[in-house]
């Protein structure tokens, strides 16, 4: 069977756990720049979305599932443990992430900045003000989950904290929610120790693009 390609943009948090997932298992894969909706997305995901995957003669989409994929396909180090609680742990803090956490810190808030940026224009203030006190109330419970072990789910480094990293990397640029993790002293020493891993670093996106500067 040929090998792996993950196709999606880069600076995708999703596309960037599933390469990290990769990373960890030392499995070769080939990214596939895509932008989202675009034909090559569409091609697999039924509404477009990144990132999606390829192995020889199969196709699979939503990170989750890939990442799924290639945890129990390949060799190398467990990203989901075997015995039942610690899935079952692992799988919690996922979905938290995925249905949650992603949708308050990226798409309600970096995403009000990024979008400015692409056109150059000014960041929706009340729309960043409305969000903040969420902001806050996440950070502090990602905080205290990591306090015990340094880990979100176990003692060991695993999915769960593969599907966080990607999200804290963006969350830590922008102001409000930077000084925010800055200050929480247990996430702040969770992201500098796993932002060390060769695997976060070999899968480390572009920049994000930019747009004009506002006339």
């Amino acid at each position: 069977m040929s090998g792996i390609q993950i196709i999606g943009p880069a600076f995708s948090s999703y596309v960037w756990v599933v390469r990290m997932a990769c990373e960890e298992k030392g499995v070769a894969y080939e990214l596939v720049p895509a932008s989202l909706q675009s034909p090559e997305l569409r091609a697999i995901h039924p509404f477009g979305k990144a990132p999606v995957m390829r192995h020889g003669d199969y196709s699979l989409y939503e990170s989750k599932a890939i990442t799924t994929y290639i945890d129990m396909a390949f060799p190398g180090p467990k990203l989901i443990p075997e015995d039942a609680r610690g899935a079952a742990e692992v799988e919690q803090w996922v979905s938290l992430v995925n249905t949650a956490i992603d949708p308050c810190l990226i798409r309600s808030y970096v995403v009000t900045y990024l979008r400015a940026r692409l056109t150059g224009g000014a960041p929706d203030r009340a729309a960043i003000d409305a969000v903040l006190p969420a902001v806050q109330t996440q950070i502090d419970v990602l905080d205290k989950a990591v306090e015990a072990t340094g880990y979100l789910a176990g003692d060991s480094f695993t999915l769960a904290d593969i599907n966080l990293l990607p999200i804290l990397h963006y969350v830590r640029l922008s102001p409000e929610s930077g000084d925010m993790v800055r200050a929480a002293g247990n996430l702040s020493a969770y992201f500098a120790r796993h932002a060390g891993r060769p695997s976060y670093r070999a899968s480390f996106p572009p920049p994000l693009p930019t747009g004009p500067a506002r006339q």
